[in-house]
């Protein structure tokens, strides 16, 4: 059995405690301080000047790289266990310790003496123009941080700016906490009548968020033993957990539970939700929006921008709000034929189950009814062709036929978070270690929902040190768990999910680059770092690869060829609909960043609705509160950058084209998509990179045909191609 290799320096999870963490977080930012501090007495003892040469300069920077170090890794351990493993204990540690955070890197991004080294490498002309590549293109990336964190502000303001920055994250893990607290504070115990409908595999959820809930009242005091003890078994409780909200919708018959427990969702930390956080507090969000709204406004305005949208758009491939608005615009344009037909194929269908109006919490419950008819295919039916393990030995071999990569398991060998936490070491095809990654797939309490890699360490090397570490991330899900004695099976759209995760995967633990601030994702402009994990996702999609992750849990036959044929001709359902969908959710968040002045709680209910007027084919009702929920931009790192996953599927969708052209698993095209995207990182443009790989400008040809769109009919042919033609320009 391979050992564990020490460049890895992996954690050991048996024996980290949120307050030695603490400890560990603070020590690391008083170090850090401390150097700046001397750098700083350095530079006033010479009159503020460096008097110091590039190579001085360059090693300054490395030895300050290094020692941040264990800043990154203390505080990653911390805000992964937030993430994944969040109780009062952790969070109150997290969060005592973001206004340190933020002011440390304020002062980080303002400190004049280390700017000026930076400044002091670019100037020589010479010395620069010799550096490595990944080298100099983080140099020039650091440059422009120190730039949008206010470096050339006068003092006054930059303790205005280091206190907005203050407030927004702490504001962010605020707005973050009222979501995972209203998700699981919701809880609906069922009747049997209410049941109708849902698969067995759906009751087995309800069943076990059944037992949840039992815990939980007791726990809390709320029911005693013997009321529990007096409850049916099994007890059936919809919750607002993704896996068992899903399970609802698509299945369950009865109409006016599916609309409570879409009410509930969409309602979360709203004026409309009615739980308390901890403290006895309201979990609505609105003013907290309003609030980061503001607050990057006047962050924007001290930068010298216009808006916050234009701060965001300064660090991507887009180079302005009008071509972003212009492309999603376009898009929506194109989608749009194809939306109109789905939509009257879920209307003329639910006239078959007494639905007159179809409403969205009809949606999801109909297009299944649609796939069954038209298709013969659902996605119950296909579950147990997919049972994770089988999905995951696939997954492996599929990347082992395009890269040349194995992958080895050794979670019986380290220390996890959980015991339902999977890890795995990488290897070249000369068995050289690449990296390491841990799997996190399955729905629990104090988990916050969706789907996300986190790059929690980068290669790196520091020769003065002798200091190599390998990269190793994080993928994360919430998957239906193991239910019943069986392992976890998935649906085709988790399948997509786990390929996704793993594209961002491969694109962090791939990379050749040493340099870690451009090595892996770091570095990558955000509108493209979404370009290798929808790319992967094309394997999940294709006959060969599904051939490869199929295996019935019982029978372990693969997918029947029939069920195989209903899937792939699924591929397109609803992608009308989908995409205007994303187009709504990119476009509001792209207008309320380029809004001035900010808007208050009701300017941002005001846009959601004007955006839908203009995209949307199907109403909302009034009540509906997703922009409360919408995390990716008031808590995650898609503020005004939402329209990055349609940006990077045009690029994943033109990519992955020069497989369909030279072969799906052709591993020559293979291993220039692993050299040209995959190992180089941040260490070229994001423009750069795609062009060496696909030898040309990306254009939409491959997306619309990928959507289905060029097939719709009533799509006049020259306006696609002049839309087409804008989007290439754009792009």
């Amino acid at each position: 059995m391979t050992s564990i290799s020490a460049n890895l320096r992996l954690v050991d999870f048996d024996n980290v405690a949120p307050d030695t963490l603490q400890n560990q977080v603070i020590s690391a930012i008083d170090t850090v301080n401390a150097f700046l501090d001397n750098m700083s007495a350095n530079n006033d003892s010479n009159n503020g000047s460096t008097d110091i040469n590039a190579e001085q300069a360059l090693a300054d920077i490395m030895t300050f790289d290094h020692i941040n170090l264990a800043l990154d890794r203390s505080w990653g351990i911390l805000s992964h266990l937030n993430s994944v493993m969040s109780n009062d204990e952790i969070r109150h540690v997290h969060h005592e310790l973001l206004p340190k955070l933020s002011a440390y890197g304020t002062r980080v991004g303002q400190h004049q003496p280390l700017f000026s080294r930076y400044q002091t490498i670019v100037n020589d002309t010479a010395f620069f123009a010799a550096l490595e590549p990944a080298r100099a293109r983080a140099i020039e990336l650091a440059l422009r941080s120190f730039e949008l964190s206010g470096v050339a502000l006068p003092k006054a303001e930059q303790e205005k700016f280091a206190a907005i920055q203050s407030e927004l994250s702490t504001l962010s893990a605020t707005f973050s906490d009222h979501i995972l607290d209203a998700t699981q504070a919701y809880a609906l115990p069922l009747i049997q009548e209410q049941l109708a409908g849902l698969t067995e595999s759906g009751l087995a959820l309800l069943a076990d968020a059944g037992e949840q809930y039992k815990a939980r009242e007791l726990a809390s005091g709320v029911l005693t033993q013997v009321e529990i003890d007096a409850l049916p078994a099994p007890y059936y409780v919809a919750s607002l957990n993704i896996p068992v909200y899903l399970a609802v919708m698509t299945h369950a018959d009865d109409r006016n539970l599916r609309e409570t427990l879409y009410r509930a969702y969409v309602t979360r930390a709203s004026e409309f939700d009615k739980h308390t956080n901890a403290k006895g507090g309201s979990l609505n969000n609105a003013e907290i929006m309003s609030q980061i709204l503001q607050l990057r406004a006047q962050k924007a305005k001290l930068l010298g921008f216009d808006n916050y949208a234009e701060v965001s758009l300064s660090t991507k491939m887009a180079d302005s709000v009008m071509e972003v608005e212009t492309f999603l615009r376009d898009l929506a344009e194109q989608a749009t034929p194809a939306a109109k037909q789905d939509l009257a194929q879920l209307q003329k269908y639910a006239q078959d189950y007494g639905i007159t109006e179809l409403q969205p919490w009809d949606s999801a419950y109909i297009a299944e009814k649609v796939k069954q008819s038209e298709f013969s295919l659902s996605q119950e039916e296909i579950r147990p062709y997919f049972p994770l393990p089988k999905v995951i030995s696939g997954l492996f071999a599929i990347v082992e036929r395009l890269y040349g990569i194995k992958v080895q398991e050794h979670s019986k060998s380290v220390s996890r978070w959980h015991d339902e936490v999977s890890f795995y070491q990488l290897f070249d095809a000369d068995d050289n270690l690449l990296g390491g990654f841990y799997f996190d797939l399955f729905a629990r309490s104090g988990k916050r929902g969706g789907a996300w890699m986190s790059g929690f360490q980068s290669r790196y090397m520091y020769s003065e040190q002798d200091h190599e570490q390998l990269p190793v991330c994080f993928m994360v899900g919430n998957f239906t768990p193991a239910l019943d004695g069986k392992p976890s099976l998935l649906t085709h759209n988790e399948v997509l999910t786990l390929f996704h995760e793993f594209g961002h995967g491969l694109h962090h633990l791939l990379t050749q680059v040493t340099v870690g601030d451009v090595a892996g994702v770091n570095g990558v402009e955000w509108d493209a770092v979404e370009l290798p994990s929808q790319f992967m996702e094309n394997w999940a999609w294709d006959a060969e690869g599904i051939a490869l992750i199929s295996s019935h849990v019982e029978t372990g036959e693969p997918l029947p060829k029939d069920k195989l044929a209903a899937l792939l001709a699924v591929k397109n359902f609803q992608s009308g609909m989908q995409t205007l969908r994303q187009i709504e959710f990119a476009l509001f968040d792209l207008l309320i960043h380029a809004h001035t002045p900010a808007l208050d709680y009701d300017g941002i209910l005001a846009t959601l609705n004007a955006v839908r007027d203009d995209i949307a084919i199907m109403q909302t009702p009034d009540y509906n509160r997703f922009a409360n929920g919408f995390s990716h931009i008031f808590a995650g790192g898609y503020a005004a950058g939402y329209y990055s996953y349609k940006w990077a599927e045009l690029l994943s969708a033109d990519a992955f084209s020069k497989f369909e052209e030279e072969g799906v698993f052709n591993p020559i095209t293979g291993k220039a998509f692993r050299e040209t995207i995959l190992s180089v990182g941040g260490s070229f443009p994001a423009k750069t990179n795609f062009e060496n790989f696909r030898g040309r400008s990306a254009n939409i040809d491959a997306l619309l045909r990928h959507s289905g769109f060029d097939n719709v009919k009533n799509v006049d042919a020259a306006n696609t191609e002049s839309n087409a033609q804008t989007t290439r320009e754009v792009i």
